[in-house]
Parts: C-alpha cells; sequence; structure tokens
C-alpha cells in the first residue's frame, strides 16, 4: 500500500510546525531554497519520528517546481501541500520579493494543482500584510488571479513605477496570494481538492525576526501593543489551524484566507496604530 505525501515548501518554524502537526504516518517530502535549513529541518522531524525526504527548490523557477511536485508524485499519492515559501522586505529587493512570494506562489499552486490527489488539501501561508493596503480593484484583482504564472510579472501593475520598493512588492504579492488562492481553488476543485490560505501576523519565525530588527522595528512593537492578543504569535498556533484547514473537518472550505493576528488588522482599521507607507 502507497504511503501519502505531505509536501512542505518552506523548512522554517511554520512549515515545521505544520509538518509535525500533520505529518504522522506519511512521507514528508521538505523543500526549501536554504540547504541547511533544509537539513536542520529534516534531522528534527526524523528525530521525533517521523519519515523525512529533502530537496532543493527555488520556488521562482518553473523547472524547478515542477521536478518537485514529480518527485512528490513519484513518492506516492501527493495528498497534502503546504508552501511557506517567501522573502521579506528586510531581505530582498523588489524585484526578488515579487519574483518569490507572488510570481513563486502562483507557479506552486499550478504545478501542485496538475499532481495533488482526490480528496487531497493545500495550505499557502500569506502574510497579514495582504491585509494592510486599501483593497484591490476588481480589475487588479482579477489581473493578479487569473493571468498565467509566467506573465505575471509582466503586468503594469507589479512594474517598477507601480511597485517603487520592497515594500510595496510584498504587500502586493500577498494581496495577489489571496486572490491566487481563491482562483486555484476552482482547479484544485476539478481535481477533487482543496486550497486555502493563511495569513499570519507577527510570528517570530527567523523571517520576521529580520523584520523586527529592521528600520520598521518601532512599527512593529506599536501593532504588538495595540492589538488584542497583546503578544506575538507561535509556528505552533499557525500549525494548529494549518491542520484545521487540511483536515476533513474543513472539508467545505475552499478558496478562503484566514487572518491570524491576534488582531493586529483589527486595531489598524480601528485607528489605534498607522500604517506607514513609501
Amino acid at each position: 500500500m502507497s504511503t501519502d505525501v505531505l509536501v512542505v515548501i518552506g523548512a522554517g518554524g511554520i512549515g515545521q510546525a505544520i509538518a509535525r502537526r500533520v505529518g504522522a504516518g506519511k512521507q514528508i517530502l521538505f523543500a526549501d531554497f536554504n540547504d541547511a535549513v533544509l537539513k536542520a529541518a529534516a534531522t528534527a522531524l526524523e528525530d521525533s519520528g517521523h519519515r523525512v525526504s529533502t530537496r532543493q527548490i527555488d520556488v521562482s523557477d518553473r523547472v524547478s517546481v515542477r521536478a518537485l511536485a514529480e518527485a512528490a508524485a513519484e513518492l506516492g499519492p501527493v495528498t497534502h501541500v503546504v508552501s511557506t515559501a517567501g522573502v521579506s522586505p528586510v531581505q530582498a529587493p523588489a524585484a526578488t520579493v515579487l519574483a518569490v512570494d507572488l510570481y513563486g506562489t502562483a507557479v506552486v499552486l499550478e504545478e501542485f494543482g496538475k499532481v495533488i490527489a482526490a480528496g487531497g488539501a493545500g495550505v499557502h501561508i500569506s502574510s497579514m500584510a495582504g491585509h494592510m493596503p486599501p483593497a484591490l480593484d476588481p480589475e487588479t484583482a482579477h489581473a493578479l488571479a487569473y493571468t498565467p504564472a509566467d506573465e505575471l510579472l509582466a503586468l503594469p501593475i507589479l512594474g517598477p513605477d507601480a511597485v517603487p520598493n520592497s515594500g510595496a512588492a510584498y504587500a502586493i504579492s500577498k494581496q495577489a496570494n489571496h486572490v491566487r488562492v481563491q482562483a486555484a481553488a476552482v482547479t484544485w476543485g476539478d481535481r477533487g481538492a482543496r486550497i486555502n490560505c493563511i495569513s499570519p501576523g507577527i510570528v517570530l519565525t527567523p523571517l520576521a525576526r529580520d523584520e523586527m530588527s529592521g528600520p520598521g522595528a518601532e512599527g512593529y512593537q506599536k501593532m504588538i501593543e495595540t492589538s488584542a492578543a497583546g503578544r506575538v504569535g507561535t509556528t505552533d498556533e499557525i500549525g494548529t489551524a494549518a491542520a484545521f484547514l487540511l483536515g476533513p473537518d474543513a472539508g467545505f472550505i475552499t478558496g478562503t484566507d484566514l487572518l491570524i493576528d491576534g488582531g493586529v488588522i483589527a486595531a489598524l482599521r480601528a485607528g489605534r496604530w498607522q500604517l506607514q507607507l513609501g
């Protein structure tokens, strides 16, 4: 009897937390750009009794993503796909943020939409940053949702004049994630599978630590202080939510985004902190 396969793209804290929650009895295929992070994640999961294989990946390269999807399908039925790969505004210039966080997400959704098993489910980890800017106008939302992935970065709305810095690139990438996942729910549904999105708030992963030690550190502290929860989140809390969305209790949920931010966006909407643009 073949073993179900759980693919986790991005072997950082959130990816590991989700793997721990849903990986028991499955073949876990971890993928990451950073080989050191990949090996450390695999060792940690193997030391906990999980079966893990690894593969390096660059989500901004379709050939790399396709090869991962094909490798996963060779291991067994791909029943769960978790995509957490991304770079933050302090880690990369705007072009790289768009290539990884926006284009890379679109490619993962397309390629794994070809191999996901009937009854399977996926979760993409986005960010609360996608809820900070004003809502996309219908034309922009449609373009970001339905333009073929390989044509996305040529859209005028993603050009240097429209996206002048890495912060702007990050925000529109996360907005695009939301509409892209909703659109993918249709094609994944054609295979009898589901796909959803999670937008975490401030969770102390290495990526978040980079952000909080950068020029926006004061703003992050203000977000925490004014939020309803008054604290940062944990990777295990994101893992719990992902396990629900990937499991049978969420069988009627697909194409949606779950904001898990401790009330940061609610505080923004209430005027308790101000979004600094530019």
